[in-house]
């Protein structure tokens, strides 16, 4: 999408003349209008005659630092969605996170690269000329939808061809308002799994020091404490000072224990590790490769991600996570979407576990099926060597919890609908997730519950998907990325 930049005014605000005039001298030169401030509270406290497209905002500043000058910027209606991007000499992960949780776009660390800066920039300007041109779509869609109803009830009569015209749009709409969402979705998601594979390989590097340090320390105590036997065996009468010594600080026990202390740090230091590992691989939530995966592994890298949400906390117990897998083959799909579907689903059964009083129980279980008909039958103890025909895997996700309506479980998987409370979710993750395993796996997705007897979400994925539905996979991936 071409921008033409002489339309687009950047604000810049940075307490250093030195920096504006770099930066200005830049955009001006690659044919942006620039304005500029060296005092965030001149900025927040200023009525901007003219909204600028875009605001690159320094962190520290003297009187109002950059995270505050964004906190008020989006608490106003007028400025409220001006993409802001931070530029700042600050590198740690929590000052990123901080930038994003605050409502940044992006995160520039300086000093800065001159084609970084620009990329950054023409990256944020199209997706707010996307999400423009969308809500202008949208707009004139309804437009046109209402004038159709209105010209249908004048009429009371119309023609079959006009009144499926206008379904059309009604469907055309709503698929474009949820391609919409989407695109903003995957936005977000895109940058949370770069900013988390970034603090995983952070840990990861002090990890590894660890590691290599404690097989050092194993072998430093060794020589010590064979030193000291040595010491023993060649003068048994030892020194009083160093005979009183010994009794305090408890050679014996020191001797035995030490071995179980490095043990443990191992222990730990390895746990860190697969934590880490889970999060990098969970983190490439953009990757549309199509590949052979073992679904046991990603449910248990996923389980590790979610790790923290179920231990205990105040009155209530760990939820426990019952496994029963069965034994399948590899299954030929894009993956990552398929974490995003089994994230949904376990967060959602983790929320609702976590307000029950009773112990909370997650049970996932996993099998072979075949499809017949229509209607999936499943097989157990088919070994994965002479797989049946139309070969599906079965993935159960079920939950102790308070279980669902009949009311709400006829729209579980309708877009937009949800049951929590404002603010607290958007009503996609269901329809995201259906769409992921239907639309995109030629699979089933199936809900089964009943208040007071919990809920069970059953997955069918087809082992190697047919020709249409992964040329239409394709099709709609490279829709989702343009």
């Amino acid at each position: 999408m071409e921008i033409n930049n002489q339309d687009i005014k950047i604000l810049i605000v940075d307490d250093q003349p030195n920096n504006l005039h770099v930066l200005s001298s830049l955009l001006i030169k690659s044919g942006y209008k620039v304005q500029r401030s060296i005092s965030g509270s001149m900025v927040v406290n200023a009525e901007l005659a003219a909204l600028p497209d875009l605001i690159l905002l320094d962190i520290m500043m003297p009187d109002l630092d950059g995270y505050e000058v964004c906190k008020r910027l989006k608490a106003r209606e007028k400025t409220r969605d001006i993409p802001v991007i931070f530029l700042s000499a600050l590198n740690e992960a929590f000052d990123k996170v901080k930038a994003f949780t605050i409502g940044g776009v992006d995160y520039i660390s300086k000093p800065f690269q001159v084609e970084e800066v620009l990329a950054r920039i023409e990256n944020q300007l199209t997706i707010q000329q996307l999400s423009k041109q969308l809500k202008e779509q949208n707009t004139q869609l309804q437009q046109e939808i209402e004038v159709r109803k209105q010209a249908e009830e004048c009429l009371r009569q119309s023609e079959a061809r006009e009144r499926k015209k206008s379904q059309e749009l009604e469907r055309t709409l709503n698929e474009l308002k949820r391609t919409q969402v989407q695109l903003i979705h995957s936005e977000k998601m895109s940058s949370l799994g770069q900013m988390v594979a970034g603090v995983a390989h952070e840990i990861n590097n002090p990890v590894n020091f660890i590691y290599g340090n404690l097989y050092i320390v194993r072998q430093y105590i060794q020589d010590l404490i064979g030193l000291i036997e040595l010491y023993q065996e060649n003068c048994p009468e030892l020194i009083p000072i160093i005979q009183e010594r010994i009794e305090q600080i408890e050679l014996e026990y020191l001797v035995e224990d030490w071995s179980k202390l490095v043990d443990s740090m191992e222990t730990g230091a390895e746990r860190i590790h697969q934590i880490v590992r889970s999060l990098q691989i969970f983190s490439k939530l953009n990757e549309s490769e199509i590949k052979s995966v073992d679904i046991h592994e990603n449910i248990d890298r996923t389980l590790k991600v979610l790790n923290h949400r179920l231990v205990g906390e105040g009155c209530r117990d760990e939820i426990k996570i019952i496994k029963d897998y069965g034994e399948l083959p590899k299954v030929t799909c894009y993956i990552s979407q398929l974490n995003q579907v089994f994230m949904n689903l376990l967060n959602n059964a983790i929320d609702v576990l976590a307000k029950s009083p009773s112990t909370g129980v997650i049970r996932i279980s996993t099998s072979m099926g075949r499809r017949e008909d229509g209607e999936i039958e499943e097989q157990f103890g088919v070994s994965t060597s002479d797989l049946p025909p139309n070969p599906y895997v079965i993935i159960r996700i079920a939950d102790n919890g308070t279980g669902i309506s009949e009311d709400v479980l006829k729209r579980i998987f309708d877009p937009f609908f949800t049951t929590k409370p404002v603010g607290s979710g958007r009503g996609l993750g269901l329809s995201i997730s259906y769409q992921i395993v239907v639309e995109k796996h030629g699979g089933e997705m199936r809900c089964n519950s009943a208040i007071g007897k919990g809920t069970e979400f059953a997955i069918k994925l087809p082992i190697v998907p047919s020709k249409i539905s992964i040329a239409t996979t394709n099709t709609q991936c490279a829709i989702m990325h343009v």
